[in-house]
């Protein structure tokens, strides 16, 4: 069932939970993640980052998430993630994405809530949905970049900011910095909680989205939701864990045998499934 990100942040709201958002640049992924929402009977959010496009160009994949969203038993919302500029946004609107966010976190403030308006408009003209960032992860999506933990050039959240930016741009969730940096966690992260409750305070208690959420601990993930997260983006583990079930399986090969890559395929998303399952259940509350 496709639903807007409106949608299911409502559904979030009224059980006091998070929905898992996962990106899925490739079909095993896709699978995985469709069939796990399914079989715990939970919303989700697919997702593809504009960082993706060298794995598989959006508009191979994207028809391809829209569609599978139309087929499935929940309810399912498919978001453009960190999208740069304005022109691609546009493309991923055009294709049935029912939901887009607009990344402006390196520009100056009012350029940032200037090109979220914008946003907001275009996904207006589609019935839409608009998530947009306010502060800094550190690294981009892909994990690179020179931000750590170490170094510390995140850039958190300003609660009166980010009051500001939500009642002039007019955004459905905001993914805002407490202390989470995309990728794998090198050093324990510092996660400022009442930074959430503030923000969530002034702005008319508005979905705040969690980017750099794999590799956190249950406890961690539970507090934030507590406090305000709504949607929590989880991507590395899940990839992270179809790449270690295909090594696993190559290792229990014979000498000799044969490697077929549709082997490989089958044992790395029956992987990210059970990955994506654990984390559904964990931002649901669910044993």
């Amino acid at each position: 069932m496709l639903v807007t990100l409106k949608d299911v942040m409502k559904i979030a709201e009224e059980r006091q939970i998070a929905i898992g958002s996962f990106n899925t640049p490739n079909l095993e992924g896709l699978q995985a993640v469709i069939e796990a929402a399914e079989e715990l009977g939970l919303p989700v959010i697919i997702q593809f980052a504009q960082c993706h496009e060298p794995w598989i160009p959006l508009d191979i994949i994207g028809p391809i998430m829209v569609e599978a969203a139309r087929k499935a038993k929940v309810p399912v919302c498919v978001h453009l993630d960190h999208g740069e500029t304005l022109e691609y946004l546009q493309l991923a609107l055009d294709m049935g994405f029912t939901s887009i966010m607009y990344d402006g976190s390196i520009l100056s403030f009012d350029e940032n809530l200037q090109n979220a308006k914008k946003a907001v408009e275009m996904a207006a003209k589609k019935g839409a949905s608009v998530e947009a960032e306010l502060g800094s992860m550190g690294r981009r999506e892909s994990g690179t970049g020179n931000g750590s933990l170490d170094n510390d050039t995140r850039i958190y959240t300003d609660p009166q900011q980010a009051r500001v930016f939500v009642r002039e741009t007019g955004i459905d969730a905001l993914a805002c910095s407490f202390g989470t940096i995309h990728g794998i966690y090198l050093t324990q992260p510092r996660l400022d909680f009442e930074l959430v409750k503030n923000i969530r305070k002034l702005t008319n208690n508005i979905p705040v989205v969690m980017h750099g959420g794999s590799g956190l601990s249950r406890e961690d993930y539970h507090k934030a939701i507590k406090a305000g997260v709504r949607k929590i983006n989880y991507f590395t583990f899940m990839d992270k864990a179809g790449g270690d079930a295909v090594a696993e399986y190559i290792k229990t090969l014979k000498s000799k045998e044969p490697v077929f890559f549709s082997s490989l395929v089958m044992a790395g998303r029956e992987a990210m499934k059970e990955n994506v399952k654990e984390a559904m259940k964990m931002f649901a509350f669910v044993d």
